[in-house]
C-alpha cells in the first residue's frame, strides 16, 4: 500500500488513523518539459488524423448495428438475435471495433488467463473502470451485453450499438426502470447458457485506478458465478484516467491519440462461485468480489463512492464528502454579495419551519432568480419541494464563521434535538443526526443513520445528550479534526493548505480543476 505522495490520501492524517490509502477520486497528469515537447508535435501531427481516421470507423459501424436489428419487433429483440444476422453484423462490429481502438493508438491488447463460457459464469465484472476507453475489455470477452443509461439512446451512433447490443437499459428519470433491470439481469444470467454473458462495471463511475471503489451490488443480485476482469494500462504515463478531477474528456482523448502506442492489459480472473450467504446477500457478494480483485491488483478495496454527483470517502466510521456542498453554498452567497452573518435566520430550536423558495429569497435578501434557485437547491426538499428552515439557519452559522465549533455544534443540537416524552431534557435522534451531519459533512443519511444507532448502543434512550454529541464532534480524536477541518469554510484556505478536507483526504498540495465533461 502506498505511503503519501501526491496523488495519495490520508483520511486526516496518517498517526494516529488508518494507514494511508490512494484518492481514487483525483488524477494528476505531470509532465515533464521534454514530455511537453513532445506531445506538442505528436499532438500536432498524429493524434487529429487518428481521431479523425477513428470517427469515421465509428460511423462505419452504424450499418452493421442498425441490420442486425432492422424489421424485428420489440417482443423478437426480448430474445437473443441468432442467425446469419448474428454471424454477419456481429463479426462486422467485432473487426471495426478493433479497428477503432487500433487507429487511436491502441496497438496491443495483451490477454491473461482463460475467458470462462457463458454456462460457467453468466456475468463478467470488470474493474477498474478509469476510462471512457474502458470499452476495449469487450473485444477480448467477444462482445457481451452491457447495461446503459437510457437516455444513451438518443446519442448518434452510440444508441445503434446499444440496440445492435441488445444493452440493459436502466432510465434515472423512471423509479421502477431499476426494478425492471434486476429482474431483466436476473433473467438473462439465469438462462442456461441461452443468452450471451453480460458484462458491469460494478464502480459504477470512472476512478484513477489507485484505488477500488465500493462495488454496487447490481451485478451480483441474480446470485450466479461471475468472471472477475481485470483492466490495467501499463504505459509509462497514464493519459488515459478520467477521473472526477483531472484533465477533461477532449484532453484525455487527445493525449492518448498522442501517444505512439498504448497497450491494454486484460487478465480474467477464476470464476467466482457465490456461497449460500453471497446469494442472498448481494452486498456481501460484492464486497467479497471486490476484495478478490484488489488483491489480484495489489491496490486497496475501498468503501469511497459516488452518492448523487457526489464523491464521498470514509473517515473512521462515518462517510463525507470530498468537498461539502456547504463550500459551494458559501460560493453562491459570496458572488451575490450576501454575507450570511448579516443574515437574521431565526429559526426556532426544535421545530420544524417549512420554508418556499419565495420565502428563502426574502429571508436571505436575493434578488436574482438564478441566484435564488442555485442556493435553495443546496437543501434537501421534501415532496412539496419545501426545505426545513432550520437547515438554512445552521448552514448560515457555519458560513459566518463567528461561532466557535462548541458553539456551532450546540447549536445544531438545539436546532434539531427533541424533547423526550418520558424524562426532561432534549435528545438528538437519528434523523436530525443525520440531516446534521448531511448539511455540514456531506454524509449519506443512511451512513449517518447506521453511525448514530452505533453511537446510542447500550443508552437507555436512543438518542444522544448535547454531551454526547459534541464528545463525538469535538473530542473524538479522528471525528473531532474532521469537523474543524469542514467547519472552517470562512477561512477556506488556499488549495495548498494543508488543512483542507481535499489536502488532507488527498495528501496532495495542489487541487486540479474540476472537469465539468
Amino acid at each position: 500500500m502506498s505511503q503519501g505522495g501526491p496523488g495519495d490520501w490520508s483520511p486526516l492524517d496518517p498517526t494516529p488513523g488508518p494507514p494511508t490509502s490512494p484518492n481514487p477520486f483525483v488524477h494528476e497528469l505531470h509532465l515533464s518539459r521534454l514530455q511537453r515537447v513532445k506531445f506538442c508535435i505528436l499532438g500536432a501531427l498524429l493524434a487529429p488524423i487518428r481521431v479523425l481516421l477513428a470517427f469515421i470507423v465509428l460511423f462505419l459501424l452504424w450499418p452493421f448495428a442498425w441490420l442486425q436489428v432492422a424489421g424485428l419487433t420489440e417482443e423478437q429483440l426480448q430474445e437473443p438475435i441468432t442467425g446469419w444476422r448474428k454471424t454477419v453484423c456481429h463479426n462486422g462490429v467485432l473487426g471495426l471495433s478493433r479497428l477503432l481502438f487500433f487507429l487511436l493508438g491502441f496497438l496491443r491488447i495483451r490477454v491473461r488467463g482463460q475467458r470462462a463460457s457463458r454456462l460457467q459464469a453468466p456475468v463478467l465484472v470488470a474493474a477498474p473502470h478509469s476510462t471512457f476507453f474502458d470499452p476495449i475489455v469487450l473485444l477480448p470477452c467477444d462482445l457481451p451485453k452491457v447495461v446503459s443509461r437510457a437516455e444513451n439512446l438518443s446519442v448518434p451512433v452510440i444508441g445503434a450499438l446499444l440496440r445492435f447490443n441488445q444493452a440493459i437499459l436502466v432510465s434515472r428519470h423512471d423509479p421502477a426502470s431499476r426494478r425492471r433491470v434486476v429482474e431483466e439481469v436476473r433473467r438473462r444470467a439465469t438462462s442456461g447458457g441461452k443468452w450471451p454473458q453480460v458484462l458491469f462495471f460494478p464502480e459504477g463511475t470512472c476512478s484513477n485506478k489507485k484505488a477500488l471503489l465500493k462495488f454496487k451490488p447490481g451485478a451480483f443480485i441474480a446470485g450466479v458465478p461471475v468472471q472477475p476482469v481485470l483492466i490495467r494500462y501499463p504505459n509509462s504515463l497514464d493519459t488515459t484516467s478520467w477521473a472526477w478531477r483531472g484533465p477533461g474528456v477532449l484532453k484525455v482523448l487527445w493525449l492518448t491519440a498522442s501517444q505512439p502506442c498504448s497497450i491494454v492489459d486484460v487478465e480474467f480472473l477464476p470464476v467466482y462461485h457465490p456461497t449460500p450467504e453471497e446469494s442472498r446477500n448481494p452486498t456481501l457478494y460484492a464486497n467479497n468480489v471486490q476484495r478478490v480483485m484488489a488483491q489480484a491488483l495489489g491496490i486497496p478495496a475501498t468503501e469511497c463512492e459516488f452518492v448523487g454527483s457526489l464523491p464521498v470517502i470514509v473517515v473512521g466510521r462515518l462517510k463525507v464528502a470530498l468537498e461539502p456542498q456547504l463550500w459551494e453554498l458559501r460560493k453562491v452567497l459570496r458572488k451575490a454579495g450576501l454575507s450570511p452573518g448579516h443574515v437574521d435566520a431565526g429559526a426556532e430550536p426544535g421545530r420544524s419551519r417549512m420554508i418556499s423558495q419565495e420565502e428563502f429569497a426574502r429571508q436571505l435578501q436575493l434578488s436574482d432568480p438564478h441566484t435564488v434557485a442555485g442556493a435553495f437547491s443546496y437543501f434537501q426538499q421534501d415532496a412539496k419541494g419545501l426545505v426545513d428552515f432550520r437547515d438554512v439557519a445552521l448552514a448560515l452559522a457555519a458560513l459566518d464563521g463567528g461561532r466557535s465549533l462548541e458553539e456551532l455544534t450546540r447549536l445544531a443540537f438545539e436546532l434539531f434535538a427533541e424533547e423526550q416524552v418520558e424524562a426532561p431534557g432534549r435528545l438528538l435522534y437519528k434523523d436530525g443526526f443525520s440531516t446534521i451531519l448531511h448539511l455540514l459533512l456531506g454524509s449519506p443519511c443512511p451512513a449517518a443513520a447506521t453511525l448514530h444507532a452505533e453511537l446510542c448502543q447500550g443508552a437507555p434512550h436512543q438518542g444522544l445528550s448535547l454531551c454526547q454529541f459534541q464528545d463525538f464532534s469535538l473530542r473524538d480524536p479522528l471525528h473531532g479534526r474532521l469537523f474543524s477541518t469542514y467547519l472552517r469554510p470562512s477561512q477556506k484556505p488556499h488549495a495548498s493548505s494543508p488543512r483542507t478536507p481535499t489536502a488532507l483526504a488527498n495528501g496532495t498540495v495542489q487541487a486540479p480543476k474540476q472537469k465539468g465533461d
